[in-house]
């Protein structure tokens, strides 16, 4: 059977960005865990990290600024949080994504010369400050594939002001997976699963929402 993810459907739109975050903070306390979390692997920054950042760049990414009209794309809840490696939580660290649209393209002005069309309704790039529990969300689409390389979503974590990981979350169970170079890169089987997310059915959502949980694990010590 599949398994679905419940919301309230009372809750409006940024009411939910925020009660979905909240929620992720719920299930874990700090210090709970007996060894240590295995750590999210590095992985490739990518070419197309943002030469030139949106104006919005919130947690928000299928609506830019106060426009009316959405991305194109299945909607996808992110959330989890930022932990070291013993389970503490880490608080008021930045968290970056920047993925493709649905049409594949960045907002990177080399991917547009590839010829593909850039949905301007899509913002590409987001941020999230982490809070008391390490918890982060965004809203965006499910990512999708292009020549190349399986769907994916670039990662990047950064605390007081030093970058600290960059790696990639990827769709649990796609096809394309298992010939992704960057994907069978990761050598370490509980370190590949850490970073491969089932995108869940949300309960109660008439336009087809998903839901994917990816906690995010860093190494603090000298070798993390």
């Amino acid at each position: 059977m599949t398994r679905r993810i419940d919301i309230d459907r009372s809750l409006d739109r940024r009411a939910f960005l925020g009660t979905l975050a909240l929620g992720a903070s719920a299930l874990a306390a700090p210090g709970a865990f007996a060894e240590e979390l295995t750590r999210t692997p590095r992985q490739t920054e990518g070419p197309f990290y943002p030469d030139k950042l949106p104006l919005d760049t919130d947690n928000d990414l299928i609506i830019v600024n106060d426009n009316l009209t959405a991305a194109v794309g299945e909607i996808a809840h992110l959330s989890g949080r930022l932990l070291d490696q013993n389970g503490e939580p880490l608080r008021n660290a930045l968290i970056e994504i920047w993925q493709c649209d649905n049409n594949g393209v960045y907002i990177h002005s080399r991917d547009r010369d590839r010829g593909g069309k850039l949905d301007g309704n899509f913002q590409g790039f987001g941020r999230f400050l982490t809070g008391s529990t390490g918890e982060y969300y965004f809203r965006t689409i499910k990512p999708v594939s292009y020549p190349g390389r399986t769907p994916h979503i670039h990662v990047k974590v950064r605390l007081a002001g030093k970058e600290l990981l960059t790696t990639q979350f990827y769709i649990k169970g796609h096809a394309q997976n298992p010939r992704d170079g960057v994907y069978r890169g990761i050598r370490d089987p509980k370190a590949r699963d850490s970073v491969t997310l089932d995108f869940l059915p949300v309960e109660g959502s008439k336009i087809g929402e998903l839901a994917a949980r990816g906690d995010i694990v860093i190494g603090l010590t000298p070798e993390g």
